[in-house]
C-alpha cells in the first residue's frame, strides 16, 4: 500500500495491479484507496491475471500515447490519421495497422511473423507475400518522394521504422 501510494504521490501512471491474500471488502478499498488500478486476491487463475494485465494495458493511455512522431512523420491513433512534413496521408485500414504497429516499435526491427501476429489474424497465409505488398505501398505513401527515408527492410530479418538518409 505504501509503495502504491508513493508512486501516486509523485505522479506515476504506470497500471497497478496489486496481488494479495487480503480479500476483504475493505482491504480492496484499501488498494484502490492507494491508487491501484485492480485489486486480484489468491488463489488467483493465470488466465485470469493474463487477462487482467491486458485490460490494464488497453486502458492506459499514458503507456500508448496517441500521438506517434518519428522525423516529420505523425501517426494519430485516435483519430487514425497520418501525416508527413504536414501533408496528410492517406492509408487503408490495413495499411495503417501495420504502419502503427511499425511507429509503436520505431527504432526496432520487426518480423515478419511479429507483423503477422499482431496485424492479420489467425488465417494468414505465412508464405504469401501480402506483408512485403502492404510494406511497399506503405514505402511509397510514406517515404515517396522525401530524402529522410523511414520504412527500411534488413533482408531475412523484418523491417524497421527509423530516419534514414
Amino acid at each position: 500500500m505504501k509503495v502504491c501510494r508513493e508512486l501516486r504521490t509523485r505522479g506515476n501512471a504506470t497500471p497497478i495491479l496489486m496481488l494479495t491474500a487480503r480479500a476483504a471488502v475493505d482491504d480492496r478499498i484499501t488498494g484502490f484507496d492507494a491508487g491501484a488500478d485492480d485489486y486480484l486476491t489468491k488463489p488467483f487463475s493465470f488466465r485470469e491475471l493474463l487477462a487482467r494485465i491486458r485490460a490494464l494495458l488497453r486502458r492506459d493511455t499514458n503507456l500508448r500515447p496517441d500521438v506517434l512522431a518519428i522525423e516529420d512523420l505523425v501517426v494519430d491513433s485516435a483519430s487514425h490519421r497520418v501525416s508527413r512534413a504536414n501533408n496528410e496521408v492517406q492509408l487503408t485500414a490495413k495499411e495503417y495497422a501495420l504502419l502503427e504497429y511499425l511507429a509503436r516499435r520505431a527504432g526496432q526491427l520487426v518480423s515478419r511473423a511479429e507483423i503477422a501476429a499482431h496485424v492479420w489474424d489467425d488465417a494468414f497465409d505465412p508464405f504469401s507475400n501480402t506483408i512485403e505488398v502492404y510494406i511497399n505501398r506503405l514505402r511509397k505513401k510514406i517515404d515517396g518522394n522525401h530524402s529522410t527515408k523511414l520504412l527500411h527492410t534488413r533482408r531475412g530479418e523484418g523491417y524497421i521504422l527509423e530516419p534514414r538518409d
